[in-house]
């Protein structure tokens, strides 16, 4: 039997997986939490085999639970469950270990595969995205340049920014202008945009 942990905030979608792959006879669903930052105590306590984690989820995100299962509890295996099947997501969840990425609209029966080849040893990636991910590649930006365009998400000035990462102004001109250049945005905001939207941040 396959013990399984699912990471999903919304409850709805968190029960409808769980009864679906408990309808499978060799998974068994042994644990469920709605936080990221839950993720390691449940798989202490439960000890799955396989984390299924939600990328987006209040208290950190699947890719951080991943990182974090992976010191922890070394013997569970983490596979991304995502809606946002966007390709810089792949590369961070591959960089930090997860063994699979999966899309959430995907039929049980490839989730269900998915997961016994994880057991398996093997890597399960959706084709469509690992084909975008190679399409563009890995990101363009620095990992400095990066936090830069994350605290500029919200509309933050360059003061703001520089407060918060202890920065000079003029450092954080630099690397926006450089962020802003690596995106082929025309604005600050448009660039964490485009950026986010790629799973660069």
């Amino acid at each position: 039997m396959i013990r399984v942990l699912i990471a999903e905030d919304q409850s709805l979608v968190r029960g409808a997986l769980r009864a679906l792959l408990e309808l499978e006879e060799d998974l068994e669903v042994v644990a469920e939490v709605g936080r990221g930052d839950a993720v390691v105590a449940a798989a202490r306590e439960h000890r799955p085999d396989v984390a299924l984690l939600d990328i987006e989820m209040p208290g950190g995100d699947g890719i951080e639970a991943a990182r974090e299962l992976a010191t922890a509890v070394p013997g569970c295996r983490a596979v991304i469950l995502t809606t946002f099947g966007r390709p810089g997501f792949l590369r961070r969840a591959m960089e930090v270990g997860a063994a699979g990425f999966l899309v959430k609209d995907a039929p049980v029966a490839e989730l269900a595969r998915g997961i016994r080849a994880v057991m398996a040893g093997e890597r399960v990636i959706d084709r469509d995205l690992a084909a975008a991910a190679l399409a563009i590649g890995a990101t363009p930006l620095s990992a400095r340049e990066a936090d830069v365009l994350r605290a500029a998400a919200d509309g933050a000035t360059v003061a703001d920014i520089a407060g918060r990462l202890f920065l000079s102004e003029g450092t954080v001109r630099n690397y926006l202008s450089s962020a802003i250049g690596k995106t082929g945005a025309r604005t600050r905001v448009e660039a964490a945009r485009e950026a986010a939207d790629k799973g660069w941040l």
